[in-house]
């Protein structure tokens, strides 16, 4: 198995790395921001959100799309957690500065689309419940 509901699977002796590559990119060229130049950080710095409410009203079903599939993201990409869940506090009026920052995390998607999640088995545990046929 190497992809399952969009997340891409690759399995090693005693190893499992599961990211969600394809699908990062998939959200770029979506939102038109695949040749953006990309970002080290997931979240603006010095982000007040007190500051974004107070901006002009922005598309809502577009912002609505790309919150939606960074949650979806999510699941393979713990850093983008605290960004998602910032961005997802203006689902009802999303204003220009949180759009902003949504392009923020876009551009760092950009630079890191290839990251994930890297299990390893450690060398002498045993799970309950397998045995070494499984």
């Amino acid at each position: 198995m190497h992809y399952f509901l969009g997340m891409e699977v690759w399995q090693k002796d005693g190893e499992v790395f599961v990211s969600q590559g394809k699908y990062a990119n998939e959200i770029l060229r979506q939102f038109h921001m695949e040749k953006c130049m990309p970002m080290q950080t997931p979240l603006v710095d010095n982000w007040r959100k007190e500051d974004a409410n107070s901006g002009e009203v922005v598309a809502s079903t577009v912002y609505w799309q790309l919150v939606g599939s960074l949650m979806y993201l999510v699941n393979t990409r713990p850093n983008l957690c605290f960004a998602v869940n910032q961005l997802s506090q203006a689902m009802v009026e999303p204003t220009t500065l949180f759009w902003k920052v949504a392009k923020h995390v876009l551009r760092y998607l950009k630079g890191t689309s290839q990251y994930g999640l890297w299990y390893r088995q450690i060398e002498g545990v045993k799970l309950q419940g397998f045995t070494d046929a499984d």
